[in-house]
C-alpha cells in the first residue's frame, strides 16, 4: 500500500515556508503523495450541508482560507523530487475544460510526471454562481465532457471536442503532460461516482466518512470496491484495471476514541493498532491511503508526521 497526507492550504500550511517544510519531510519520510483540495472562494451564508461532518459544515467554514490547489502544486514540484501531487480532489466544473486540462498538465511538466489528477464534482451550491461556472444540477454532465476534453488535449495530436458544455477544433496543444498517461482518480461515493470511475477513472478516490455512505471500516469498503466492480462489469471494464485509493477523513489519533457503534475507531489508539488499521485496509485491495495529519502549528503537524511515518509507513514496508 501507498501512503499519502491531504493537507488543508490554510492555517499554518498557507504560510510558504510552512507548506514546503511539511511537503519535504512528508517526501524524506517515504509518504507517496501530498493531495491538496480544492476550494476557490467561499460565500457567507452557505446553506448546502457537507457531506463529511456530522454537523454538515465545511471544516474551513470559519474563515474561509484557502489556497488555489493548482498553484500551490505548481509550487510543491519544484520543491519536491519523489512525491506525488494530487488535487483531493479538483472540482472540475470551477474552470473551463482547457483551463483545466492545461494547469494540470503545467503540474506534471514541472514536476516530471508526478501529477495524479483526482477530480469530482462539487457539492456547494452557493460557490457555483460567484465563479462563473456551469448549473450546480448540471455539474455532472459538465465533469464527464470535460474529463473527456482533458484526456484529448493530453493524448491527442490534433485534440478536438464537440459537446453540449465544451467545443473546439484541432487545437495545438503543448507541452503535452510528461506521463503517456495521466492517472485520473476519480472522488465521491455515490452511484454516480462509480459510473464516471469506470468511463474516465484510473483509480476510485472515496472518502471514508460521507455520513450518508461511509466507508469506515474495511468492510464497508470492500463493499464499496464490490460495487464498483460490478458497475465496471455492466460497462464493459475489467475491474482489476480499477485502483482504490481512500481519503481517510477523520484526523489520525494516537489516542483510542470509539466510533458511533463503541467500537475503537479506525486510526485511533497505540502505534501498533494503527498499523494494523492500515494492513486491514489494505488486505481489500485498496492501493493507496491518504490520511489528514495536519495540526494548528508546523511544529505539531510534522510531529504526526514523523509519528505516522514510524508507526504506520515503516512497519508495514519491513513487511
Amino acid at each position: 500500500m501507498e501512503f499519502g497526507i491531504h493537507i488543508g492550504a490554510r492555517g499554518c500550511l498557507a504560510e510558504p515556508a510552512n507548506l514546503v517544510a511539511c511537503a519535504q519531510a512528508a517526501e524524506a519520510l517515504g509518504f507517496d503523495v501530498i493531495g491538496i483540495p480544492d476550494r476557490l472562494v467561499l460565500p457567507r451564508a452557505v446553506a448546502t450541508r457537507y457531506p463529511y461532518t456530522e454537523d454538515g459544515v465545511w471544516v474551513g467554514a470559519q474563515t474561509g482560507e484557502c489556497l488555489d490547489v493548482l498553484g500551490a502544486l505548481c509550487f510543491l514540484a519544484g520543491l519536491t523530487k519523489r512525491v506525488r501531487l494530487l488535487p483531493s480532489v479538483l472540482v472540475v466544473p470551477y474552470r473551463p475544460a482547457v483551463v483545466t486540462a492545461k494547469m494540470l498538465a503545467t503540474v506534471d511538466v514541472l514536476s516530471g510526471g508526478r501529477l495524479i489528477a483526482g477530480v469530482g464534482v462539487g457539492w456547494m451550491a452557493e460557490e457555483f454562481p460567484p465563479l462563473g461556472a456551469p448549473p450546480f444540477n448540471r455539474r455532472g454532465a459538465v465533469t464527464d465532457e470535460y474529463l473527456a476534453a482533458c484526456r484529448a488535449l493530453w493524448e491527442e495530436e490534433a485534440p478536438s471536442a464537440a459537446g453540449a458544455h465544451v467545443a473546439f477544433q484541432e487545437l495545438m496543444f503543448r507541452p503535452k503532460p510528461v506521463q503517456a498517461r495521466v492517472p485520473v482518480w476519480v472522488g465521491g461515493e455515490s452511484a454516480a461516482a462509480l459510473r464516471r470511475t469506470v468511463r474516465f477513472g484510473d483509480a476510485w478516490y472515496p472518502a471514508s466518512h460521507n455520513q450518508e455512505t461511509p466507508f469506515d471500516t474495511p468492510a464497508r469498503l470492500a463493499a464499496g470496491m464490490a460495487g464498483l466492480a460490478r458497475a465496471a462489469e455492466a460497462q464493459g471494464r475489467d475491474p482489476a484495471g480499477i485502483d482504490t485509493a481512500l481519503l481517510w477523513f477523520k484526523p489520525v489519533e494516537w489516542t483510542a476514541q470509539a466510533g458511533a457503534d463503541g467500537a475503537r475507531r479506525p486510526f485511533t489508539g497505540t502505534g501498533a493498532q494503527l498499523a494494523e488499521d492500515a494492513a486491514a485496509f489494505a488486505a481489500t485491495g485498496a492501493k493507496h491511503l491518504i490520511v489528514v495529519l495536519q495540526a494548528p502549528t508546523i511544529e505539531a503537524t510534522l510531529e504526526r508526521l514523523h509519528r505516522f511515518a514510524d508507526d504506520v509507513i515503516r512497519p508495514l514496508r519491513r513487511g
